[in-house]
């Protein structure tokens, strides 16, 4: 597809955007209530789109079912991302945004900038392999990096790595964590849980700049790294 108007809607894009996102991280099955939670529409908006998008060959659901992408569907997401992580990248390399800043400028723009634009700013750019907050860009043949990541929130006491990739969806949740200096390519340890859901305790910095940290569970839930020595 060369320019916007060959493209599906805009909600439509929205919504395979959302379900291949939600399958990426790996956070358990894509539901309706899920979806609903991350586009904020209500559970019955969901089930009627997710009606058209299987109209449409892009995904298969049956009633109370997970939702999971058809290979139209995936293609037809990993083209959006393209469009999505590539200008929020250009934002911040060449535009000076901040990594709070950018993720709802490129939900406006990657509706309507054409493939060659996109192209163009990927090679401006040397076609990096990752955004701003880590996450993988797709190339224009659709593949992806394949890295090892884990959540933070599930690593063990004393697992140690770098931070490789941050949930981009809750701007609060960047500007704290940038406040806290956490950020991608950092390194960290895993020091322990405190009790009863409490929240988790690392070491975090260079070699020569460590800090003892406390996350709570939101935070560590929105940060991946990728472990040491594996």
């Amino acid at each position: 597809m060369e320019n916007a108007s060959n493209r599906p809607s805009t909600s439509v894009e929205d919504y395979v955007k959302v379900i291949y996102d939600l399958q990426e991280r790996g956070s358990g099955p894509v539901t309706i209530s899920r979806m609903a939670e991350r586009l904020s529409v209500s559970n019955s908006s969901v089930s009627g789109m997710l009606r058209k998008l299987s109209e449409l060959g892009l995904v298969h659901h049956q009633r109370y079912g997970a939702v999971q992408l058809t290979d139209t569907g995936t293609k037809t997401a990993l083209s959006v991302l393209r469009r999505h992580r590539l200008l929020e990248t250009y934002l911040v390399e060449a535009l000076g945004y901040s990594w709070d800043e950018v993720h709802d400028e490129a939900e406006e723009l990657e509706h309507v900038v054409s493939d060659t634009f996109v192209n163009r700013i990927a090679e401006s750019l040397g076609n990096p392999l990752v955004d701003p907050h880590g996450d993988p860009i797709p190339t224009r043949d659709g593949s992806t990096v394949e890295r090892d990541v884990r959540r933070l929130s599930q690593a063990e006491t004393g697992a140690t790595g770098v931070i490789v990739r941050v949930n981009d969806s809750d701007p609060n949740l960047l500007r704290y964590l940038a406040e806290q200096r956490i950020g991608i390519g950092m390194r960290v340890e895993v020091l322990g849980h405190q009790p009863f859901g409490g929240p988790l305790v690392i070491r975090i910095g260079s070699a020569d700049d460590q800090r003892e940290q406390t996350l709570g569970v939101v935070a560590a839930e929105a940060l991946w790294f990728a472990p040491a020595g594996e």
